[in-house]
């Protein structure tokens, strides 16, 4: 308690001077004048096109568009064919096939239009049930029970 001074006063609600801008050369002269502390900056791009930013900015565009990811495959129109066809043959709509694999009625319908990204645990259930293969090289074959040995 002993370090507390008395003389030093606190002045409640005083505002600190913020910098002033300027922009004409009389007033800049007048500050430097009267001895204050004067800071001049020159805008980089002043009077420049905004909408033509220099080659880095070409560049960097460039780099964006190349560095995109592209698209995951979809099912081939082959596979979406015989989902369709085999459904058919069984005289299943694509709402009785969703509900036995458990799935969605616009599942099964991207899968036929070729709109769907390839599942394999989807594909492989439209297999059990349609009983036609959908992976592999020979899509559209029929499937053959378990092989006896």
């Amino acid at each position: 308690m002993s370090n507390l001074e008395w003389d030093s006063k606190t002045v409640i609600g005083f505002k600190a001077k913020a910098p002033k801008v300027t922009r004409n050369a009389s007033d800049l002269n007048g500050a430097r004048r009267t001895g204050a502390v004067v800071a001049t900056d020159k805008k980089v791009t002043g009077g420049a096109n905004k909408a033509r930013q220099g080659p880095d900015h070409q560049r960097i565009a460039k780099l964006d568009r190349e560095n995109e990811v592209a698209p995951p495959p979809k099912v081939n129109a082959s596979v979406g064919k015989a989902i369709q066809t085999a459904r058919m043959e069984k005289q299943l709509t694509q709402k009785d096939l969703a509900q036995k694999t458990n799935e969605k009625p616009s599942v099964i319908q991207d899968y036929e239009s070729g709109k769907a990204v390839p599942n394999p645990q989807i594909l492989s259930k439209f297999e059990r049930i349609l009983g036609v293969k959908l992976r592999g090289a020979d899509i559209g074959k029929k499937l053959e029970g378990p092989k006896k040995s």
